[in-house]
């Protein structure tokens, strides 16, 4: 087990510093225009697959780092140059961690490259869950998937809503009911290979931000999948499920759902994207109030505009200490006992909100003008206390893990 530390080792400053120069060099330059086009920057993609870091490999690299500092690293650099276009190059990522999660090795051999192709020909993923009806409360889901014995197949019908890449994504994966009665510990997680009849794409949505992030409606009509394309296998499942229904039937310990298991892994991720969507709006408010005059001087010599960027920093920092121990804890098995990872996401995502919304107040009108990057950044910061958990809910976790009581 790695002792927890928070100085990164020559090989992760390496690392950083080419992220950070790649999100300087190219993302930064290319926020604005895919701002604007509402549209997947597949150009950005693709230049990120050429030199590695839209790819398995470097995925796997960081998710594997034995400090659990790899992603939390990775995100914030590649978030610090745009949330929008970061989004759409780590998107896929959540349904890797979903296949990570839940999948056999044959799965993740098998699935996870072809969520991400190669640098001539890129590919994009799915993770589907939220659903119209049925958002943070997973146990309303109404996708179902019924097995087709005689064929050896999964029948999947229902409408997924909020999917990143839905629709325009090579593999999707599909949460989904087998057992109704077991509310959301009755689900099951599936991969939709490409080309699937019956998948198709709803409505794609038109967002307050991170608008290069391509969202959708994700609609499924009697999909017809293999029995192979259940994560984990039908006897896994079936073992899984027997035990809910035991447990059910004696009050025991809760069991943990296929959406579940994709959120707790993927909360400390989400909450390093909020660093750095909040570092990127500090660093130009502090840059402004150094050379912004008013009345003869500097405005960060207003001791009303340097008490914000005082409360700025400290902020952005314990939320990276937060972020750090969530992922050092999950990488090294440490339960969350008292929901660390959650607490993560949680604060740091009120922090990029509020960090992002003082960026725009030392700037004043030219902070709220598309003149300058803060604007952008405080409508992206927007969809860090929603998705992937509101913070009401994070708020309900850490509550019930506290308490003790049970996380449906």
């Amino acid at each position: 087990m790695a002792e927890f530390t928070m100085e990164l080792n020559d090989e992760q400053k390496e690392v950083r510093d080419w992220l950070h120069g790649f999100s300087a060099d190219v993302i930064r330059p290319a926020a604005a225009e895919w701002d604007e086009r509402e549209e997947t920057p597949w150009p950005v993609i693709q230049e990120a697959a050429k030199i590695g870091i839209y790819s398995l490999d470097f995925y796997a690299q960081q998710y594997f780092d034995p400090t659990g500092l790899g992603i939390p690293m990775a995100m914030e650099e590649l978030f610090w140059g745009d949330a929008g276009i970061a989004l759409s190059i780590v998107g896929t990522g959540l349904a890797a961690v979903g296949v990570l999660a839940n999948g056999t090795e044959e799965q993740i051999g098998t699935w996870i490259p072809q969520m991400y192709g190669d640098a001539n020909d890129v590919k994009v993923a799915a993770f589907c869950s939220s659903e119209p009806d049925a958002g943070s409360d997973v146990a309303s889901m109404r996708t179902r998937a019924v097995y087709d014995e005689a064929k050896n197949e999964w029948v999947l019908n229902g409408t997924k809503t909020w999917a990143t890449n839905g629709g325009i994504a090579n593999v999707h994966v599909v949460v989904a009911v087998v057992d109704a009665e077991l509310g959301s510990k009755g689900h099951a997680s599936f991969i939709v290979p490409p080309n699937t009849p019956g998948l198709s794409q709803g409505q794609k949505f038109k967002k307050h931000g991170i608008r290069a992030s391509h969202t959708a409606e994700v609609v499924l009509e009697n999909v017809r999948i293999p029995g192979s394309c259940l994560l984990g296998g039908k006897q896994k499942l079936d073992e899984r499920l027997a035990r809910a229904r035991e447990r059910a039937k004696s009050g025991g310990e809760r069991v943990k759902n296929a959406a579940m298991a994709t959120f707790e892994a993927s909360r400390p991720a989400v909450a390093a994207m909020a660093v750095g969507t909040a570092r990127a709006a500090y660093e130009v408010a502090l840059d402004y109030a150094k050379t912004r005059e008013q009345f003869g001087r500097p405005i960060i010599d207003n001791q009303g505009v340097a008490f914000q960027l005082a409360d700025m920093r400290t902020s952005i920092d314990a939320a990276r200490l937060l972020t750090w121990r969530a992922s050092w804890m999950a990488i090294n098995g440490k339960p969350f006992t008292a929901a660390e990872g959650s607490m993560s996401k949680l604060f740091a995502s009120e922090t990029a909100k509020k960090v992002t919304g003082q960026a725009i107040q030392i700037l004043g009108g030219n902070g709220y003008t598309r003149e300058y990057p803060v604007e952008r950044m405080h409508r992206d910061a927007a969809i860090y206390t929603i998705f992937e958990g509101t913070s009401e809910i994070q708020r309900l976790v850490i509550a019930r893990t506290l308490s003790g009581m049970p996380i449906r």
